[in-house]
């Protein structure tokens, strides 16, 4: 299959274009209430004014799927979810996907690591394993995906650069397998994130859209989700370069309320599952560090677990009020 035929097939696979209105991940709420039910998530979506939803599917029994389908369908709203690769025994995976197309899921986000790549694995032979083992569970995935016709979303989730995201990607060359693209995470792995968003865009089934801010550390630099229109990338830019190589797919707010991460590129250890990685990546990286590093990051230390509920659910709103756009 050529590429052309390829990205025409993948844009196939889900639901019609709409407006730019941007749904809510659940991850938006993974610090201090992390939703507990789809179809009350989905409630949640709506009063917030969402366009649709991202979660996992709390259960797979056919009348809690039709009840969320229903409602969906019943607010305007759309359904995306989340499921684990399989790792041995498909079965788990595959009722997962078969509830997902009966919830009328356009896509399913999964992800290949669980944690970050630079605090996961002590050396290179260590990253070579679970490479290995990370694409053979992405390749038992995708018959099933093929079979069930449910397109798959891998998330560039601080593990595979967006030249190895997209590399697997074109491998695999199915039209049900894509891209869940995070605008943001791949910073933490030197990747410019407007070459991360031209590399991974035609493949884009998916996305986790978020603005981000960053500050210098001793180690490296520290990295924050922040209010979208209130950090560094260019929303619009990326925006239109989904939009433009992926009219269908969806925005998804991932807006994390958290304290910054640290992204340790000054150490040893941060380096050694990156043997070919060169010093412009660094070089790129800390300069624009920076130029971008004005402004202190938002914690929540010493917040109650309450008042981190309630920023959560302010930054998501003001997210929303301000749309893809920034």
């Amino acid at each position: 299959m050529t590429r052309r035929s390829f990205v025409g097939a993948m844009a196939a696979a889900v639901a019609p274009a709409g407006d730019l209105k941007l749904g809510i991940a659940s991850t938006c709420f993974m610090t201090a209430s992390n939703p507990k039910d789809t179809i009350a998530f989905l409630e949640r979506g709506r009063a917030l004014g969402a366009a649709g939803i991202q979660m996992h599917l709390t259960s797979t029994e056919p009348a809690y799927v039709k009840r969320l389908r229903d409602a969906a369908e019943r607010y305007g709203m759309y359904v995306e979810t989340m499921a684990e690769l399989p790792k041995g025994d498909v079965a788990a995976f595959e009722r997962a996907l078969a509830a997902a197309r009966d919830a009328g899921a356009a896509v399913i986000r999964v992800g290949c690591l669980s944690g970050r790549r630079y605090e996961n694995f002590a050396g290179y032979d260590e990253w070579k394993r679970w490479v290995e083992a990370a694409r053979n569970s992405v390749f038992r995935a995708v018959p099933i995906a093929e079979r069930l016709k449910m397109p798959l979303a891998i998330e560039n989730h601080k593990d595979w650069t967006a030249a190895e995201l997209a590399a697997l990607v074109k491998q695999i060359s199915s039209e049900y397998v894509g891209v869940c693209l995070d605008t943001g995470n791949n910073i933490s792995l030197l990747d410019d994130p407007y070459e991360v968003v031209d590399t991974l865009a035609p493949y884009t089934l998916a996305t986790h859209f978020k603005d981000m801010a960053v500050a210098p550390d001793d180690e490296g630099f520290l990295l924050s989700e922040v209010v979208l229109g209130e950090g560094m990338l260019d929303l619009r830019r990326m925006a239109r370069t989904i939009r433009a190589a992926r009219p269908r797919t969806k925005f998804m707010l991932e807006m994390i309320t958290r304290n910054p991460l640290r992204v340790p590129c000054l150490t040893t250890k941060y380096w050694a599952t990156f043997p070919d990685r060169s010093g412009y990546a660094l070089a790129r990286t800390l300069a624009m560090v920076r130029q971008n590093g004005g402004k202190a990051l938002p914690r929540v230390d010493g917040l109650a677990g309450d008042a981190v509920a309630r920023l959560e659910e302010e930054n998501v709103r003001k997210c929303l009020a301000r749309g893809v756009a920034g």
